[in-house]
């Protein structure tokens, strides 16, 4: 029987999403990706599960979009079933009853950032790292900018999405991608399902609407023509050698 990309347990009231695809540091495949939707449906529809947690195996929680996938099919074609499947991960987490927490304590990269940005809480440990790559092999963040520019500081969005640089735990808690950067990431999710844990289903429901409202708005709007804009850059000369460097370790020739 084939192994799960993506595990799914409950206890104390959650649902815990674990990614668990260590041999391509949990990239966005579209196996891990269509566990994940079903995972998420799954928790939605069990009245014993009071909120979802996103986890992960290994010292990165999301490496982005599986690039060595996406050289295996018309690379438009590809582009565009990943950008759809994206927005259902993106719009599910978004619109989900249920509070989703992100506990990350590795690194995070592209579509990785656009996930815990749609999560209502994340909580990221010592070992977290964050990076927005894209425009590092000559794309640029569509679809998750439907989350992340929300939640980060305007200078801090121009910042991360033109430079791709790096940042730590701190960083990210300051511009407002993370709820909490913690000493012990473990302890303090645990912490904060035990305050979910006191709200009732529908106060939590009602309050995430409240919260998630302008947002979901915003995505509903504007998400078709960004799926349209991203599938248009796959298969671009700047696309193409930058993901030929990246799998040929070198530098892209725009770089050198």
């Amino acid at each position: 029987m084939e192994e799960p990309f993506v595990r799914y347990d409950v206890a104390d009231g959650f649902a815990t999403l674990t990614f668990d695809s260590p041999h391509n540091r949990n990239a966005l495949s579209s196996k891990l990706v269509r566990e994940l939707v079903a995972g998420i449906n799954q928790a939605n529809e069990d009245p014993a599960v009071r909120g979802i947690v996103l986890a992960h195996t290994g010292d990165t929680f999301c490496a982005g979009a599986d690039l060595k996938e996406a050289t295996t099919a018309d690379p438009a074609t590809a582009a565009d079933q990943r950008t759809r499947v994206m927005i259902d991960v993106l719009r599910g987490i978004l619109a989900s009853d249920k509070p989703v927490v992100a506990h990350i304590d590795g690194n995070v990269r592209a579509g990785g950032m656009g996930i815990i940005a749609a999560c209502d809480l994340v909580v990221a440990g010592p070992s977290s790292s964050f990076a927005l790559t894209e425009v590092r092999i000559g794309m640029a963040p569509f679809m998750i900018s439907l989350t992340l520019v929300p939640r980060l500081s305007q200078r801090a969005a121009s910042r991360y999405f033109l430079t791709g640089e790096k940042f730590d735990a701190a960083t990210a808690q300051e511009i407002g991608l993370i709820t909490v950067a913690a000493d012990d990431a473990a302890a303090e999710v645990k912490r904060l399902c035990g305050e979910l844990r006191k709200g009732s289903p529908q106060g939590l429901a009602e309050s995430k609407r409240l919260v998630n409202a302008q947002l979901l708005a915003t995505f509903d709007a504007e998400a078709e023509a960004l799926a349209k804009r991203s599938a248009g850059f796959f298969g671009t000369p700047e696309v193409i050698e930058g993901m030929t460097a990246f799998f040929q370790k070198r530098l892209p020739n725009w770089a050198q």
